[in-house]
Formats: C-alpha cells, sequence, structure tokens
C-alpha cells in the first residue's frame, strides 16, 4: 500500500487544531454561584433528613437530652456531608472537597452567629453570590433598590450574583429605566412612588387611556372610529369580496378569514350545500334549497350508450357497467364467448324402442 500523499498527512496534523463547537451549543456551564448555591440547597436538605434521626418513642426526657447532643454533633454533621452530592456530581464533589473546611467550621463554630448558611458562605465567605437586589463584583444596588427591583416590574440583570450589569429588563407591557411606563397596548392603571401598574388595552385598542373600546386613543388596525368608539370593521360586508373564487368571508374581531364553499357549490354565500349560489355539474338546486345530487341513471333518457349496460349513480355523476358475464364492445355489452353455450337448452336423447 503505498505512503499517503502530503497533502493528506497535513491535514491529519492539523484536525487537533481545528476550533471547538461554540459553547452555546454545549450545555451551559452554572455559573460559581449557582454551584454554591445548589451546595447549600443540598446541605440544608440534609440537615432536614438527619432532624430527630434515630429517635422516636422510649424516654423523652433521654431524647430531649442525646437529641440536643446530636443536633450540633460532628456526627450529623458527617452524616450530612456523606449524602451532599451524587457520586457522579464531579462539581459537587469538587467543591465540597474543596470547602469542606468551611462548612465543618460554620456547623461547629458559627451556626448561631450566622444562622443563614448561604449568606455567610456564598455572599460573604466565598464571595461568590451577591444579596438579593444587588449585583456585580462589588454586590451594587439594582435599580429601584434592592426591596423592589426595577420596581417590582422586570428583573435586574445579574440579581443575586457576582455578574450582570444592573439593567432592567422589562417584563410584558413595561418599559423604561426603571420598569414605570407602559408599552403602546397598555395603560397606567395605578402609579405612585413605588407602584406602576400596566395593563392591557380593550383588543380594539392600539393605544388607550383606560380598559374599554371607549378609551382608546388610537383604533387599531382592523377597527375604525365610530362616533366615540373603536368598532369591528366588518370585511365581509364590502361591495367586492376579498376573498378568492369559490370561498366565501367569515368576518372575525379586527380582520376576517376566507373559507372554502361546500364541495357542491359554484360559488357561496356561506358554509353548507344550503348556502350555494350555484351547483356544480351533477347537482341541482331547487326552489332554492340546497344543491342535491343528480340521479341520472332515473331519467327518462338513458344516459348509458350500449345495450344491456347498467348505469349506477355516484355523487355528482355515474358510471356505465356490463352485467357480469358480458364483455363491452363499441355498441353493446355481448355474452362472453361459452357463455351462449351453457344457456342452449340440451335435448333429450331419442326415444329407442326395446
Amino acid at each position: 500500500m503505498p505512503p499517503p500523499p502530503a497533502a493528506a498527512l497535513g491535514l491529519l496534523l492539523l484536525l487537533p487544531l481545528l476550533p471547538l463547537p461554540p459553547a452555546s451549543q454545549a450545555a451551559k456551564k452554572p455559573t460559581p454561584c449557582t454551584r454554591c448555591r445548589e451546595l447549600v440547597d443540598k446541605f440544608k436538605q440534609g440537615m432536614v433528613d438527619t432532624a430527630k434521626k434515630n429517635f422516636g418513642g422510649g424516654n423523652t426526657a433521654w431524647e430531649e437530652k442525646s437529641l440536643s447532643k446530636y443536633e450540633s454533633s460532628e456526627i450529623r454533621l458527617l452524616e450530612i456531608l456523606e449524602g451532599l452530592c451524587e457520586s457522579s456530581d464531579f462539581e459537587c464533589n469538587q467543591m465540597l472537597e474543596e470547602q469542606e473546611e468551611l462548612l465543618e467550621a460554620w456547623w461547629l463554630q458559627l451556626k448561631k452567629q450566622s444562622p443563614d448558611l448561604f449568606t455567610w458562605f456564598c455572599v460573604e465567605t466565598l464571595r461568590v453570590c451577591c444579596s438579593p437586589g444587588t449585583y456585580g463584583p462589588d454586590c451594587l444596588e439594582c435599580p429601584g433598590g434592592t426591596t423592589r427591583p426595577c420596581s417590582g416590574n422586570g428583573h435586574c440583570s445579574g440579581d443575586g450574583s457576582r455578574q450582570g450589569d444592573g439593567s432592567c429588563q422589562c417584563h410584558m407591557g413595561y418599559h423604561g429605566a426603571l420598569c414605570t411606563d407602559c408599552i403602546d397596548g397598555y395603560f397606567s392603571a395605578e402609579r405612585n412612588d413605588s407602584h406602576s401598574v400596566c395593563t392591557v388595552c380593550n383588543e380594539a385598542c392600539k393605544t388607550c387611556t383606560g380598559p374599554t373600546s371607549k378609551d382608546c386613543k388610537e383604533c387599531e388596525v382592523g377597527w375604525a372610529r365610530r362616533q366615540d368608539a373603536c368598532v369591528d370593521v366588518d370585511e365581509c360586508a364590502e361591495e367586492a369580496s376579498p376573498c378568492g373564487e369559490n370561498q366565501y368571508c367569515e368576518n372575525v374581531p379586527g380582520s376576517y378569514t376566507c373559507e372554502e364553499c361546500d364541495s357542491t357549490c359554484a360559488g357561496c354565500t356561506g358554509k353548507g350545500p344550503s348556502k350555494c349560489i350555484a351547483c356544480v355539474s351533477g347537482y341541482t338546486m331547487e326552489d332554492g334549497g340546497p344543491c342535491t345530487d343528480v340521479d341520472e341513471c332515473s331519467q327518462t333518457e338513458r344516459p348509458c350508450a350500449r345495450e344491456e349496460e347498467n348505469c349506477y349513480n355516484t355523487p355528482g355523476s355515474f358510471v356505465c357497467v356490463c352485467p357480469e358475464g358480458y364483455e363491452e364492445t363499441d355498441t353493446a355489452c355481448v355474452p362472453m364467448a361459452g357463455r351462449e353455450t351453457e344457456e342452449t337448452t340440451t335435448q333429450a336423447p331419442p326415444h329407442e324402442d326395446l
């Protein structure tokens, strides 16, 4: 086998240097704050799971004395730490290994003076998180304050973490630096120094000052002002239908839809065969009624041209078929070969005198 060409060898050498897929294509790596919060949540769950463990009935006084010792004991701490991380959770086990001494110090020495493990561990000691309502490396206060960031109408970027820029990402219906202003399609239902409530306008309004169609400042598309309110425009009432051939128009609030006519109709004004303007071939309309099938086979004039041919009615049409045992010719249905012999009456054998 000949050696690979030099170009191929060069390509093979370059393969390890090719860029990896973008990070967005892989699973998002949790932030240090998220990892810390998850570890604290698991620690708290471990405290719940070990509460009053191995005690239940018997000498109450002894249990209370023993329980008070177990509650803050190293034995309980070890039981919590042992069940903290799944064996397959690499990041949890790595963080636990790195910070186990801090958790022990909090449990044995600092729990009473700093009862909130998350604040002591993640915010003050490791400094990977911020308190709620603050953001960024220095845990600055979010716009609108720590109690109601973004006026309660949005999310402060980086809230509770050492990340983000503190800008307000407003909820639907709100905009502005503090999420206190209403976007088009919403009106201010309540506003004071600390609260701003935006409520959606009536469907007839593009902009409004209140909840009804009479409060529209500008009508939405498909609506028009009539006297003191915005009302629906009935596009289907226009002289020229906005729909195509063999369709009918149905008005809906602010717009319209085009629906297909019944299959029996040649043009229609609505749904079903009773709304036909005229009928398609094979159907007829009597006294303004619906389009009904014409039974061509029952008419005086035979629709089938060949002799002996049978007529079968079908919706909107008919079919002509030769009877069983017959075959078609240009002008008639004739018995198949052999059928005439079968139908010939056989004669009795001659009588012979003995």
